[in-house]
C-alpha cells in the first residue's frame, strides 16, 4: 500500500485570488473570535487552564487548516472531550494527559497513514448517538460547581463521587455567582436567537458578545464572583509558550493506553463528522485519511507547547462557511488571529467571570446532545436492538466513561448483527421430482436428500446448520446442498460442512454441491475440502447435481 500525503491546501492553491482571500480573511476573523471564548471554557472544564485551551486551539488549529484534508474544517480544543481530559488530569494529572493526547496523535496518524479513514463509519449511528448525548450530560454534570459557585475545591471524575460531592456542597451555592450565571446564560440564549433576524449581530458570535458584555460588567462594578484572574494567578501570560517535551516512562505509556484510544477514537469520529457535514454545505468532498494523519500532527505537536486533545469542531466549521470560508487559508487565520488577541489582549482575560463561561459551556452542551432521538416517541419507532445499543451507550457514557461505552456498544451492535445475519440464514429440504412418474417411496429419489441453503454460512448460524443438517446414521445415500443463495461461508461454516461431508463417507453416503458461488468456492479450494471431496462432486447448478447423483444410484 503505497503512502500518500497530500493536503487540500495545495488543491486549493491554484488559482486563488484577492477575492477569495477577502472572504477567508473575514471568515477566518469571525471564528478566531468565537474561538477565542470556547478555547477558554472548555479548557476550564477539563481541568486545565483557560492558556490551555487557547494554545490548543492556536497550534493545533493552524496545522489542521494547514495540513487537513478539508477545504473548511475548523479544529481545537471542544465539549466532547471535556470528560475524558478531566478525568486523565483529575486521576493521573496534566504531564500524563499530555502524553496520552500526543499518543492518540500517534494512534490517529497510523489510521490515515494505512487508509483506514473510511472505517470509523462502520461505528453504528446508535453508538454515535448514544455516547454523545451521554457527553452532553457529562458535561453539563462538571459545569453545575462553577455555575451555582459551589464551594468545592477539586471536583472528582467519576459519577457517583461527583454527584455525592456536588450535593454535600448543594446548601452553600453562592447567589451572586448564581445570578451571574443565569444572567450570561439568558443573555446568550437571547442572543443567538435574535442573531438569526438581526444582521449585524450575526457579525458578533454569541459566545464573545455574553463574554464581552460580563468581563466588561466585572472590570466597571467588580461583581462578587470568581474569575480567570483570581484563580489562575492573575490571568493569561502575554507571552508564547515555552516549549516542554513530556517525561515517558514505560509504566506511564501502559497506564495511558486506553484514554489515549478513547481520545484518538473520539477525535477520529468528532473530525470525520464535522468534515461530512461540511461537504453537504460546500459541495465538496473531504479526504478522510489525509483529515486524520492532520489530526495526529496536531495532537502530537500541540502537547509541546501546552496544548490538549484537539479534532475537528463542528459549530466553528460552520461558522466559517457561513462567514464566507472557502480554503483552509481561513482556518489558518482563526489561529493567528487567536495569537494576536493572546499576545495584545491577554491583561483583559483576568477579568473573566468563571460563571459566564460555565455557561457558555452549559450551551453547549445543550446543543450537543440529540434529546429528540432519546425521546420515548422517537425510540418507539425503533427495534429493541437499536433501544439498548443507543440507551447503553448514553447510559455507560454518563456512569463509566467513554472508553467502556464505546466498547460496550461496538460489542452490543455486533452481538446483534451477527444474530440479525444469522436469522436471515435459511437451510429448508427440496422435494424432489418424481422420476418416471412412479412413487418415491423406495425409489430413486428416496435414496437422495437434498437442502437449499440462503444467506451466509458463518459461525453465528453454526447451530442452525449442526441442527437442521442432521442426517440418520444409517443412511447410505446422495446429499445435495444448493449453495445457489450462499453469499458467504466463513470457517466454522465449512467445518460443518466437512463434518456432515466426514460422517456421510462412513455409511458409505456421498455429499455434492451445486451453485457455489465466488466467495464459497474460493474457501473450499483454499482449504483443500475440494480434494477431499472431489471435483466430481461440485456442480453448476441443481439440475446437473440432482441428475448426477440419480445416476450413480
Amino acid at each position: 500500500m503505497k503512502f500518500h500525503f497530500h493536503p487540500k491546501l495545495l488543491d486549493t492553491l491554484p488559482g486563488y485570488g484577492r477575492g477569495a482571500f477577502i472572504q477567508d480573511l473575514s471568515a477566518g476573523i469571525t471564528v478566531g473570535v468565537l474561538a477565542l471564548p470556547l478555547a477558554m471554557a472548555f479548557a476550564i472544564a477539563s481541568g486545565m487552564p483557560p492558556t490551555a485551551g487557547i494554545w490548543t486551539a492556536i497550534v493545533a488549529g493552524f496545522l489542521i487548516s494547514l495540513l487537513g484534508g478539508s477545504k473548511v474544517q475548523i479544529g481545537g480544543p471542544t465539549g466532547a472531550f471535556i470528560p475524558i481530559v478531566y478525568g486523565i488530569v483529575a486521576n493521573l494529572g496534566v504531564d500524563d494527559l499530555l502524553v496520552a493526547t500526543m499518543m492518540s496523535g500517534i494512534m490517529l496518524f497510523a489510521l490515515g497513514a494505512f487508509r483506514l479513514g473510511n472505517m470509523i463509519r462502520f461505528i453504528p449511528r446508535a453508538v454515535v448517538t448514544g455516547f454523545t448525548s451521554g457527553i452532553a450530560v457529562v458535561i453539563f454534570l462538571s459545569q453545575i460547581k462553577d455555575f451555582l459557585g459551589l464551594p468545592i475545591e477539586n471536583l472528582p471524575g467519576e459519577f457517583f463521587a461527583k454527584s455525592k460531592a456536588l450535593h454535600a456542597a448543594l446548601p452553600n451555592l453562592h447567589w451572586p455567582t448564581l445570578i451571574v450565571s443565569i444572567a450570561s446564560l439568558a443573555v446568550l440564549i437571547a442572543w443567538n436567537r435574535q442573531a438569526i433576524r438581526v444582521r449585524w449581530m450575526r457579525r458578533l458570535p454569541g459566545p464573545l458578545a455574553v463574554l464581552i458584555i460580563f468581563t466588561a460588567l466585572n472590570a466597571l462594578f467588580n461583581l462578587p464572583t470568581d474569575t480567570i484572574g483570581l484563580r489562575f494567578d492573575g490571568g493569561i501570560p502575554q507571552e508564547l509558550p515555552a516549549f516542554k517535551l513530556p517525561v515517558l516512562t514505560l509504566e506511564t505509556l501502559r497506564e495511558l493506553i486506553a484514554p489515549a484510544l478513547a481520545i484518538a477514537v473520539l477525535g477520529a469520529i468528532e473530525s470525520l463528522l464535522s468534515a461530512r457535514v461540511a461537504d453537504g454545505q460546500i459541495d465538496d468532498r473531504h479526504d478522510p485519511n489525509q483529515e486524520l494523519m492532520a489530526q495526529g500532527i496536531a495532537n502530537v505537536v500541540a502537547p509541546l507547547f501546552s496544548g490538549f486533545a484537539a479534532t475537528g469542531a463542528i459549530a466553528r466549521t460552520a461558522t466559517n462557511i457561513k462567514s464566507g470560508g472557502t480554503t483552509p487559508v481561513a482556518g489558518i487565520i482563526h489561529s493567528l488571529v487567536l495569537l494576536a488577541i493572546v499576545l495584545v489582549l491577554a491583561p483583559l482575560a483576568s477579568h473573566i467571570p468563571l460563571a459566564t463561561l460555565s455557561a457558555i459551556v452549559v450551551v453547549v452542551a445543550l446543543n450537543m446532545g440529540d434529546w429528540h432521538a432519546l425521546s420515548p416517541r422517537e425510540l418507539a419507532r425503533y427495534s429493541n436492538n437499536y433501544r439498548s445499543i443507543l440507551l447503553g451507550t448514553f447510559l455507560v457514557t454518563i456512569i463509566f466513561g467513554l472508553t467502556l461505552a464505546i466498547e460496550l456498544g461496538m460489542v452490543l451492535a455486533s452481538l446483534f448483527f451477527i444474530y440479525r445475519i444469522a436469522a436471515l440464514t435459511r437451510i429448508e429440504p427440496v422435494a424432489l421430482p418424481e422420476e418416471g412418474g412412479g412413487a418415491n417411496a423406495g425409489g430413486k429419489a428416496s435414496r437422495i436428500l437434498a437442502w437449499k441453503l440462503s444467506g451466509s454460512l458463518f459461525f453465528g448460524a453454526a447451530n442452525k446448520l449442526e441442527t437442521q443438517l442432521l442426517v440418520r446414521d444409517n443412511y447410505s445415500g446422495t446429499v445435495i446442498l444448493d449453495f445457489d443463495k450462499v453469499i458467504s461461508i466463513d470457517t466454522t461454516g465449512l467445518d460443518i460442512i466437512q463434518t456432515l461431508h466426514r460422517n456421510l463417507q462412513k455409511h458409505g453416503a456421498a455429499l455434492i454441491l451445486c451453485g457455489v458461488g465466488k466467495q464459497p468456492n474460493s474457501l473450499i479450494r483454499r482449504s483443500g475440502f475440494i480434494d477431499r471431496l472431489g471435483v466430481e462432486n461440485i456442480h453448476p447448478d441443481f439440475a446437473t447435481a440432482l441428475e448426477y447423483a440419480r445416476r450413480k444410484h
